[in-house]
């Protein structure tokens, strides 16, 4: 049952897969050839020895075989799949692998690269969108954090300062929360291109900027619309996603974040090249506009927002209790985990090179040796938190974070090199069910607003732990015990989520939220 060859040929600008099987089998075998394969795809009848696409992510699909019967009792058999993937953007990085499950039929859904569930073409196109949105998303977010160092030395400023602006840069939240109150009102995808657009111009002029009061600024607005952006995409794809893959979505959100998180570390040595080299880091930015536009255009409104975009709401006692709750235990453990990563990260440049004398090309070698693994324990964690529930995977990856990161800041030298990465990598597995459980627990005409509150919770421990450390550390005139201090924030955040969470995996969002019912 070996495949003898797989060809492909491409047709006008996309690729069409012929995958073309020859077999000699018995007739009970040829009989199991010809029923609807229900693994990489779930087909329907579509003639005589034909087959069509009932669901997978494909854009087109067709599978026929043609049997002749041979002297020995058996039949030679030659099967014909012909597809064309319907993956935006990273359809090449599943095109082996769907080609060799394609040839290889199995008895169920099975694979250790795809998600949990068979995707339709639907929700394998919005995700794949969501993803290179995420990516621009995730370079917004982290060019702050990578430059303003190197921004304060022309500026002739000090620790103290760039506390200051990390901290007064977090209140661009209430940008986040106008922006989140009219997704749930007008709609995700409108949003989504007015965040993503505005966001990359206002970083772009940040880069102009004459002097801190003005990048400070303009980083106020573009952070607060690049959080926002964050959580429509987080919101569309929990709201098109199967429900036992919400978290598998998560895992590669937070992936494509981090490879966006990367491209500003990769272009962090031009920051070297001059006293006012950081700037060409922020006039990238303006590359994402393409991006966004090229996938606003291609991506729907979410079905789940279209069918009750127009109901009216009237929550019972019950249901408000429960959105109270789970609104406290989120907002309460995002501040506690912001109040450590917020300086844990915006401090980290600065550790290595006032205490540990990097420069900004040992700072971009550290940063991709620690932080580039960091897609393994993502991976791993959203395939947990689908399998062994939310709540475990979660505590796992906060305790193992924390102690990691804190130990890097305390080593020196080889350790503290595998206190980051341990920190980094087992820190990620945690993440997806974080992440997920914002979108999951409220219903669809107050998840933006709610999960926007909540990250305005995270903004304020982001603001305090970053001010908290800039003084301390000017203090202490050592940056390794504020962040210890800190530390104990997401230990107690793990025991409320072991203790006091809910269990949402595998469940639909309507059974989480039943006046979305």
């Amino acid at each position: 049952m070996t495949p003898s060859g797989v060809r492909i040929r491409a047709v006008a600008s996309e690729f069409v897969t012929v995958v073309r099987t020859h077999l000699a089998c018995t007739d009970a075998e040829l009989a199991k050839r010809r029923e609807p394969r229900v693994d990489i795809v779930a087909e329907r009848a579509a003639g005589t020895d034909e087959w069509g696409l009932e669901e997978g992510p494909f854009r087109s699909y067709r599978r026929t075989i043609k049997a002749t019967a041979r002297p020995d009792g058996r039949n030679d058999v030659v099967e014909t799949t012909t597809y064309r993937l319907g993956i935006p953007v990273w359809g090449w990085l599943f095109a082996w692998p769907i080609r060799r499950a394609i040839a290889n039929r199995q008895e169920q859904f099975s694979y250790w690269w795809a998600p949990p569930d068979r995707l339709s073409a639907h929700a394998a196109s919005t995700l794949g969108l969501l993803c290179a949105v995420q990516i621009v998303d995730g370079y917004l977010g982290t060019v702050l954090t990578q430059t303003l160092s190197f921004a304060i030395d022309e500026f002739g400023r000090g620790n103290t300062a760039q506390g200051v602006v990390f901290g007064i840069v977090r209140f661009g939240v209430l940008v986040t929360l106008i922006m989140s109150f009219l997704a749930d009102r007008r709609g995700r995808r409108p949003l989504l291109l007015f965040t993503g657009v505005s966001s990359c111009v206002l970083t772009f002029l940040g880069g102009l900027s004459p002097n801190l009061v003005s990048l400070g600024g303009t980083q106020l607005v573009a952070r607060g619309l690049s959080t926002a952006l964050g959580i429509l995409i987080a919101i569309m794809a929990v709201e098109e996603m199967p429900a036992r893959s919400r978290a598998w979505a998560a895992s590669v959100l937070t992936m494509s974040a981090g490879l966006g998180s990367g491209m500003a570390v990769w272009v962090l040595p031009l920051a070297d090249l001059s006293v006012r080299g950081w700037r060409a880091i922020y006039l990238l930015s303006s590359l994402g506009i393409v991006v966004i536009v090229w996938a606003w255009r291609r991506l729907p409104e979410t079905r789940r927002f279209t069918e009750h975009a127009e109901e009216q709401i009237v929550l019972s006692d019950t249901d408000r209790e429960r959105r109270r709750i789970r609104f406290g235990l989120l907002g309460a453990s995002l501040l506690l985990l912001a109040l450590f990563a917020a300086p844990a990260s915006g401090f980290h440049n600065e550790f290595l090179r006032d205490e540990r004398g990097f420069s900004g090309v040992d700072i971009t070698v550290f940063t991709l040796v620690t932080a580039t693994p960091i897609g393994i324990g993502v991976l791993i964690g959203g395939r947990l938190s689908e399998t062994w529930g939310r709540r475990k995977t979660a505590a796992l990856g906060i305790i193992s974070g924390v102690t990691g990161i804190t130990l890097s800041f305390v080593f020196a030298g080889p350790a503290m090199w595998a206190a980051r990465l341990a920190g980094n990598v087992i820190g990620a597995v945690g993440v997806p069910a974080m992440a997920v459980y914002g979108p999951e627990l409220f219903g669809t005409h107050d998840r933006g607003r709610a999960n926007a509150l909540i990250v305005t919770a995270g903004v304020i421990g982001s603001a305090l732990g970053l001010v908290s450390v800039g003084w301390l550390s000017d203090h202490w005139d050592a940056i390794a015990p504020a962040i210890a201090l800190l530390g104990i924030g997401p230990l107690l955040v793990a025991l409320l989520v072991l203790t006091r969470f809910p269990e949402t995996a595998g469940a639909e969002l309507e059974e989480l939220n039943p006046e979305d019912a």
